[in-house]
Protein backbone atom coordinates (compact mmCIF):
# COMPACT_ATOMS: atom_id res chain seq x y z
CA UNK A 1 0.00 0.00 0.00
CA UNK A 2 2.83 2.39 0.82
CA UNK A 3 5.88 3.31 -1.20
CA UNK A 4 8.09 4.09 1.78
CA UNK A 5 11.09 5.61 0.03
CA UNK A 6 9.13 7.90 -2.26
CA UNK A 7 7.11 9.26 0.67
CA UNK A 8 10.08 10.37 2.74
CA UNK A 9 10.39 13.81 1.18
CA UNK A 10 6.69 14.62 1.37
CA UNK A 11 6.45 13.53 5.00
CA UNK A 12 9.23 15.93 5.91
CA UNK A 13 6.62 18.68 5.39
CA UNK A 14 4.11 17.17 7.79
CA UNK A 15 4.45 19.89 10.39
CA UNK A 16 4.14 22.96 8.17
CA UNK A 17 0.45 23.38 8.92
CA UNK A 18 0.06 21.53 12.20
CA UNK A 19 3.27 22.11 14.16
CA UNK A 20 1.92 25.09 16.04
CA UNK A 21 3.26 24.12 19.45
CA UNK A 22 5.85 26.35 21.14
CA UNK A 23 9.37 26.00 19.81
CA UNK A 24 10.95 24.01 22.62
CA UNK A 25 14.19 22.09 23.06
CA UNK A 26 12.97 20.28 26.16
CA UNK A 27 9.82 19.94 28.20
CA UNK A 28 9.79 19.55 31.98
CA UNK A 29 6.12 20.09 32.76
CA UNK A 30 3.85 18.12 35.06
CA UNK A 31 3.04 15.47 32.43
CA UNK A 32 6.55 13.98 32.49
CA UNK A 33 6.55 10.26 33.27
CA UNK A 34 9.03 7.41 33.02
CA UNK A 35 8.76 3.71 32.32
CA UNK A 36 10.91 0.97 33.76
CA UNK A 37 11.12 -1.05 30.55
CA UNK A 38 10.12 1.41 27.82
CA UNK A 39 6.95 -0.54 27.00
CA UNK A 40 3.57 1.23 27.08
CA UNK A 41 0.99 0.16 29.65
CA UNK A 42 -2.38 1.34 28.38
CA UNK A 43 -4.01 0.88 31.79
CA UNK A 44 -2.05 4.04 32.69
CA UNK A 45 -3.50 7.30 31.31
CA UNK A 46 0.03 8.61 30.75
CA UNK A 47 0.23 6.34 27.72
CA UNK A 48 -2.76 8.00 26.07
CA UNK A 49 -2.34 11.31 24.28
CA UNK A 50 -6.14 11.57 24.31
CA UNK A 51 -8.56 9.82 26.63
CA UNK A 52 -12.05 10.75 27.90
CA UNK A 53 -10.96 10.24 31.51
CA UNK A 54 -8.63 13.24 31.41
CA UNK A 55 -8.48 16.65 29.83
CA UNK A 56 -6.16 16.81 26.85
CA UNK A 57 -5.79 19.08 23.77
CA UNK A 58 -8.11 16.88 21.70
CA UNK A 59 -10.95 18.20 23.90
CA UNK A 60 -10.45 21.71 22.50
CA UNK A 61 -13.32 23.21 20.52
CA UNK A 62 -12.81 26.31 18.34
CA UNK A 63 -14.72 29.22 19.88
CA UNK A 64 -16.95 29.73 16.85
CA UNK A 65 -18.05 26.08 16.97
CA UNK A 66 -18.95 25.97 20.65
CA UNK A 67 -22.56 25.56 21.66
CA UNK A 68 -24.67 23.31 23.81
CA UNK A 69 -22.59 20.24 24.70
CA UNK A 70 -23.72 17.16 22.81
CA UNK A 71 -23.90 13.59 23.95
CA UNK A 72 -20.77 11.58 23.20
CA UNK A 73 -22.54 8.86 21.27
CA UNK A 74 -19.61 7.08 19.65
CA UNK A 75 -15.90 6.53 20.18
CA UNK A 76 -13.10 7.72 17.92
CA UNK A 77 -9.86 5.77 17.96
CA UNK A 78 -7.34 8.19 16.48
CA UNK A 79 -3.76 7.35 15.48
CA UNK A 80 -1.52 10.39 15.20
CA UNK A 81 1.02 11.17 12.46
CA UNK A 82 4.78 11.22 12.83
CA UNK A 83 6.06 13.63 15.45
CA UNK A 84 9.42 11.85 15.77
CA UNK A 85 11.40 14.01 13.36
CA UNK A 86 14.78 15.74 13.17
CA UNK A 87 17.84 13.74 14.14
CA UNK A 88 17.46 10.20 15.45
CA UNK A 89 18.91 10.14 18.99
CA UNK A 90 21.55 7.39 19.09
CA UNK A 91 20.18 6.19 15.76
CA UNK A 92 16.97 4.90 17.35
CA UNK A 93 14.46 3.99 14.61
CA UNK A 94 11.56 4.17 17.08
CA UNK A 95 10.65 6.87 19.57
CA UNK A 96 10.83 6.39 23.31
CA UNK A 97 7.30 6.20 24.68
CA UNK A 98 8.21 8.46 27.63
CA UNK A 99 10.09 11.18 25.74
CA UNK A 100 8.56 14.33 27.33
CA UNK A 101 9.46 16.72 24.52
CA UNK A 102 8.09 14.41 21.86
CA UNK A 103 4.88 13.77 23.82
CA UNK A 104 4.37 17.50 24.32
CA UNK A 105 4.80 17.99 20.58
CA UNK A 106 2.24 15.26 19.92
CA UNK A 107 -0.26 16.74 22.37
CA UNK A 108 -0.07 20.30 21.10
CA UNK A 109 0.08 19.59 17.38
CA UNK A 110 -1.95 16.60 16.07
CA UNK A 111 -4.08 16.19 19.21
CA UNK A 112 -4.98 19.86 19.18
CA UNK A 113 -5.29 20.50 15.45
CA UNK A 114 -6.43 17.12 14.12
CA UNK A 115 -8.01 14.86 16.76
CA UNK A 116 -10.17 17.72 18.03
CA UNK A 117 -12.04 17.73 14.71
CA UNK A 118 -13.74 14.51 15.85
CA UNK A 119 -14.76 15.50 19.39
CA UNK A 120 -18.23 17.02 18.90
CA UNK A 121 -20.20 13.82 19.41
CA UNK A 122 -17.48 11.33 20.21
CA UNK A 123 -15.11 10.33 22.95
CA UNK A 124 -11.56 10.50 21.60
CA UNK A 125 -8.99 7.80 22.36
CA UNK A 126 -5.48 8.30 20.98
CA UNK A 127 -2.59 6.14 22.16
CA UNK A 128 0.99 7.17 22.46
CA UNK A 129 3.07 4.63 20.58
CA UNK A 130 6.69 3.97 19.73
CA UNK A 131 6.35 5.57 16.34
CA UNK A 132 8.90 5.04 13.61
CA UNK A 133 11.16 7.99 12.88
CA UNK A 134 10.19 9.93 9.76
CA UNK A 135 13.45 8.88 8.10
CA UNK A 136 12.37 5.25 8.26
CA UNK A 137 10.09 5.91 5.28
CA UNK A 138 13.29 6.25 3.26
CA UNK A 139 15.21 3.43 4.97
CA UNK A 140 16.97 1.27 2.32
CA UNK A 141 17.24 -1.75 4.63
CA UNK A 142 13.82 -3.41 4.28
CA UNK A 143 14.30 -5.58 7.37
CA UNK A 144 15.09 -2.54 9.54
CA UNK A 145 12.23 -0.60 7.94
CA UNK A 146 9.58 -3.25 8.57
CA UNK A 147 10.86 -3.94 12.08
CA UNK A 148 10.43 -0.26 12.99
CA UNK A 149 6.90 -0.02 11.59
CA UNK A 150 5.86 -3.38 13.04
CA UNK A 151 6.95 -2.27 16.52
CA UNK A 152 4.88 0.90 16.16
CA UNK A 153 1.88 -1.08 14.94
CA UNK A 154 2.09 -3.57 17.80
CA UNK A 155 1.74 -0.65 20.24
CA UNK A 156 -1.29 0.69 18.37
CA UNK A 157 -2.80 -2.80 18.28
CA UNK A 158 -2.18 -3.31 21.99
CA UNK A 159 -3.85 0.02 22.77
CA UNK A 160 -6.86 -0.85 20.63
CA UNK A 161 -7.21 -4.25 22.29
CA UNK A 162 -7.13 -2.57 25.70
CA UNK A 163 -9.75 -0.07 24.52
CA UNK A 164 -12.02 -2.86 23.28
CA UNK A 165 -11.71 -4.82 26.51
CA UNK A 166 -12.01 -1.99 29.01
CA UNK A 167 -13.72 0.98 27.36
CA UNK A 168 -15.85 0.14 24.31
CA UNK A 169 -18.79 -1.77 25.81
CA UNK A 170 -20.44 -2.17 22.43
CA UNK A 171 -20.32 1.49 21.42
CA UNK A 172 -20.08 2.52 17.73
CA UNK A 173 -16.52 3.20 16.57
CA UNK A 174 -14.86 5.63 14.17
CA UNK A 175 -11.25 4.97 13.17
CA UNK A 176 -9.32 8.13 12.31
CA UNK A 177 -5.68 8.79 11.44
CA UNK A 178 -3.22 10.82 9.44
CA UNK A 179 0.08 10.00 7.72
CA UNK A 180 2.03 7.40 9.75
CA UNK A 181 -1.15 6.96 11.77
CA UNK A 182 -2.81 5.70 8.59
CA UNK A 183 0.05 3.26 8.02
CA UNK A 184 -1.09 1.62 11.25
CA UNK A 185 -4.86 2.24 11.28
CA UNK A 186 -5.27 0.69 7.83
CA UNK A 187 -3.76 -2.51 9.25
CA UNK A 188 -5.99 -2.24 12.29
CA UNK A 189 -9.09 -2.11 10.10
CA UNK A 190 -7.95 -5.20 8.22
CA UNK A 191 -7.20 -7.19 11.37
CA UNK A 192 -10.16 -6.21 13.55
CA UNK A 193 -13.01 -5.05 11.28
CA UNK A 194 -12.86 -6.35 7.72
CA UNK A 195 -15.19 -9.34 7.62
CA UNK A 196 -15.13 -9.54 11.42
CA UNK A 197 -17.99 -9.22 13.97
CA UNK A 198 -16.68 -5.76 14.97
CA UNK A 199 -17.65 -4.52 11.52
CA UNK A 200 -21.21 -3.96 12.76
CA UNK A 201 -19.90 -1.26 15.13
CA UNK A 202 -17.92 0.65 12.48
CA UNK A 203 -19.50 4.02 11.74
CA UNK A 204 -16.75 4.89 9.24
CA UNK A 205 -12.99 5.32 8.96
CA UNK A 206 -11.07 8.48 8.11
CA UNK A 207 -7.65 7.12 7.10
CA UNK A 208 -5.98 10.15 5.59
CA UNK A 209 -2.63 11.18 4.16
CA UNK A 210 -1.37 7.92 2.65
CA UNK A 211 -1.94 5.89 -0.53
CA UNK A 212 -4.72 3.43 0.36
CA UNK A 213 -5.89 1.00 -2.29
CA UNK A 214 -9.59 1.04 -3.10
CA UNK A 215 -9.72 -2.74 -2.81
CA UNK A 216 -7.58 -3.13 0.30
CA UNK A 217 -10.55 -4.54 2.19
CA UNK A 218 -12.97 -7.28 1.22
CA UNK A 219 -15.98 -5.82 3.04
CA UNK A 220 -15.13 -2.19 3.81
CA UNK A 221 -15.78 -0.10 0.69
CA UNK A 222 -14.67 3.40 -0.14
CA UNK A 223 -17.30 5.94 0.95
CA UNK A 224 -19.02 7.48 -2.08
CA UNK A 225 -21.76 9.37 -0.25
CA UNK A 226 -21.55 11.76 2.74
CA UNK A 227 -24.02 9.71 4.80
CA UNK A 228 -22.65 6.26 3.97
CA UNK A 229 -21.49 4.13 6.92
CA UNK A 230 -19.30 1.07 7.31
CA UNK A 231 -16.90 2.55 4.75
CA UNK A 232 -13.63 4.48 4.65
CA UNK A 233 -12.47 7.80 3.27
CA UNK A 234 -8.94 8.77 2.31
CA UNK A 235 -7.14 11.53 0.44
CA UNK A 236 -3.78 13.22 -0.07
CA UNK A 237 -3.81 16.94 -0.83
CA UNK A 238 -1.75 18.75 -3.49
CA UNK A 239 -2.09 21.92 -5.51
CA UNK A 240 -3.80 21.47 -8.88
CA UNK A 241 -0.54 21.78 -10.83
CA UNK A 242 1.70 19.64 -8.61
CA UNK A 243 3.56 16.69 -10.11
CA UNK A 244 5.94 14.28 -8.37
CA UNK A 245 7.15 10.71 -8.15
CA UNK A 246 4.42 9.80 -5.66
CA UNK A 247 1.55 11.40 -7.60
CA UNK A 248 -0.18 10.10 -10.73
CA UNK A 249 -3.01 11.63 -12.72
CA UNK A 250 -3.71 8.23 -14.27
CA UNK A 251 -3.62 5.88 -11.27
CA UNK A 252 -7.24 5.13 -10.36
CA UNK A 253 -6.46 2.28 -7.96
CA UNK A 254 -6.08 4.57 -4.96
CA UNK A 255 -9.01 5.66 -2.80
CA UNK A 256 -9.60 9.42 -2.99
CA UNK A 257 -12.66 11.05 -1.49
CA UNK A 258 -13.27 14.78 -1.86
CA UNK A 259 -13.71 16.12 1.70
CA UNK A 260 -15.87 19.00 0.49
CA UNK A 261 -18.44 16.99 -1.47
CA UNK A 262 -17.67 13.57 0.09
CA UNK A 263 -17.85 12.11 -3.41
CA UNK A 264 -15.28 10.19 -5.44
CA UNK A 265 -16.26 11.59 -8.85
CA UNK A 266 -13.85 13.83 -10.71
CA UNK A 267 -15.83 17.04 -10.43
CA UNK A 268 -14.57 20.29 -8.98
CA UNK A 269 -16.13 21.06 -5.60
CA UNK A 270 -16.51 24.83 -5.61
CA UNK A 271 -15.06 26.78 -2.70
CA UNK A 272 -18.57 28.06 -1.92
CA UNK A 273 -19.32 24.70 -0.23
CA UNK A 274 -16.10 24.64 1.80
CA UNK A 275 -17.11 24.63 5.48
CA UNK A 276 -13.88 25.85 6.99
CA UNK A 277 -10.19 25.39 7.75
CA UNK A 278 -8.47 25.76 11.11
CA UNK A 279 -4.81 26.73 11.02
CA UNK A 280 -2.60 28.35 13.69
CA UNK A 281 -5.42 30.11 15.56
CA UNK A 282 -7.85 27.48 16.85
CA UNK A 283 -10.51 30.14 17.32
CA UNK A 284 -10.40 31.34 13.72
CA UNK A 285 -12.34 29.57 10.98
CA UNK A 286 -11.31 30.24 7.37
CA UNK A 287 -14.22 29.47 5.05
CA UNK A 288 -14.36 29.10 1.27
CA UNK A 289 -10.57 28.99 0.96
CA UNK A 290 -10.19 26.61 -2.02
CA UNK A 291 -11.84 24.50 -4.70
CA UNK A 292 -11.11 20.74 -4.65
CA UNK A 293 -11.02 17.98 -7.26
CA UNK A 294 -10.36 14.23 -7.22
CA UNK A 295 -7.81 13.47 -9.94
CA UNK A 296 -6.00 10.17 -10.29
CA UNK A 297 -4.58 9.15 -6.92
CA UNK A 298 -4.74 12.53 -5.15
CA UNK A 299 -6.98 15.41 -4.16
CA UNK A 300 -6.16 18.56 -6.14
CA UNK A 301 -6.98 21.97 -4.70
CA UNK A 302 -6.54 25.55 -5.77
CA UNK A 303 -4.11 27.64 -3.71
CA UNK A 304 -5.91 28.25 -0.36
CA UNK A 305 -6.77 31.86 0.36
CA UNK A 306 -6.24 33.00 3.94
CA UNK A 307 -4.09 35.73 5.56
CA UNK A 308 -0.44 35.06 4.76
CA UNK A 309 -1.15 32.19 2.36
CA UNK A 310 0.78 33.95 -0.40
CA UNK A 311 3.94 33.17 1.57
CA UNK A 312 3.37 29.43 1.23
CA UNK A 313 4.97 28.53 -2.08
CA UNK A 314 4.90 24.76 -1.85
CA UNK A 315 2.34 22.86 -3.91
CA UNK A 316 2.35 20.02 -1.38
CA UNK A 317 -0.43 20.26 1.23
CA UNK A 318 0.11 16.92 2.96
CA UNK A 319 0.50 18.63 6.32
CA UNK A 320 -2.88 20.31 5.85
CA UNK A 321 -4.84 17.19 4.85
CA UNK A 322 -7.06 17.59 7.93
CA UNK A 323 -6.58 21.25 8.88
CA UNK A 324 -7.75 22.55 5.53
CA UNK A 325 -11.04 20.65 5.89
CA UNK A 326 -11.44 20.82 9.66
CA UNK A 327 -15.08 21.94 9.77
CA UNK A 328 -16.01 19.82 6.73
CA UNK A 329 -14.75 16.75 8.61
CA UNK A 330 -16.46 17.78 11.84
CA UNK A 331 -19.84 18.14 10.15
CA UNK A 332 -19.43 14.95 8.15
CA UNK A 333 -18.64 12.94 11.27
CA UNK A 334 -21.94 14.11 12.72
CA UNK A 335 -23.76 13.24 9.50
CA UNK A 336 -22.39 9.70 9.48
CA UNK A 337 -23.24 9.24 13.16
CA UNK A 338 -26.85 10.22 12.43
CA UNK A 339 -26.97 7.80 9.51
CA UNK A 340 -25.48 5.00 11.59
CA UNK A 341 -28.07 5.54 14.32
CA UNK A 342 -30.91 5.62 11.79
CA UNK A 343 -29.70 2.42 10.14
CA UNK A 344 -29.50 0.64 13.47
CA UNK A 345 -32.96 1.83 14.48
CA UNK A 346 -34.27 0.39 11.23
CA UNK A 347 -32.64 -2.92 11.99
CA UNK A 348 -30.05 -2.72 9.24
Amino acid sequence: MIRFKSLYAVLCLVWLFISCSPKISSYTGEKVFKTSDGVPDYADLNFWAAHPNKWDPSDTIPKLLRGTPKEKEVDVFYVHPTTYTGEMPEGKPNADIDDPTLNYKTDYSPMLYQASAFNERARVFAPRYRQAHIKMYGEPDSIKLHKAFNLAYEDVKKAFQYYLEKENKGRPIIIASHSQGTTHSSRLLKEFFDGKPLMKQLVSAYIIGMRVKKDIYSQIPVCTDPAQTGCFVSWRTYRYDYMGDWVSRLDTSIAVVNPMSWKTDEKWADKSIHKGAVLYNMNKIYMHTQDALVEGDVLRITHPKFPGSFLYKSKNYHAGDINLFYVDIRENVSQRIDAFKANNNQGH
